[in-house]
């Protein structure tokens, strides 16, 4: 009984300590300096003000100008020869026109997909990962590379 009481007052005990992060001094830094512990990490310096770290690149990031990553204008085209398999326009509310057809599109897995006769296309949403917008056209066996134009 007395083992379980322990057990109870310690961890009573410990629920109370206030656990902090990181100290008032720090946060302070990061506050007066405009850095996050991530920005820090990436080379904002905690040291200068937040006009000397935003003129170095940390700080507030512009607003974008689109909600959506695919809005905009898109070429399909052909691995081997250039040529241009499909003109792809996608406003910002993710409607989508193929050769000025509007066609219906879904975000599946993070990627608008998108389908105009027997081709289907697919825009990645993260702008970061490269190689992943393409067209396939199961029927003929062909595939290829989309690009922003």
């Amino acid at each position: 009984m007395s083992r379980n009481a322990a057990l109870i007052v310690t961890l009573t005990l410990l629920g109370m300590a206030p656990a902090h992060a990181i100290n008032a001094k720090y946060a302070q830094q990061l506050e007066r300096s405009g850095c996050t512990q991530v920005t820090e990490a990436q080379g904002c310096d905690i040291h200068k003000t937040k006009a000397e770290n935003a003129a170095a690149g940390f700080g507030d990031a512009p607003a974008a100008t689109s909600s959506s990553p695919y809005t905009g204008n898109w070429v399909a085209t052909f691995p081997e020869t250039g040529a241009t398999v499909a003109t792809i326009r996608i406003d910002d509310k993710d409607q989508v026109w193929v050769n000025d057809k509007k066609v219906s599109a879904r975000k599946s897995d993070g990627a608008l997909v998108f389908k105009e006769g027997m081709v289907i296309y697919t825009i990645q949403g993260d702008r970061r990962i490269k190689g992943e917008d393409g067209w396939v056209d199961n029927d003929a066996g062909t595939k290829g590379p989309i690009a922003a134009k």
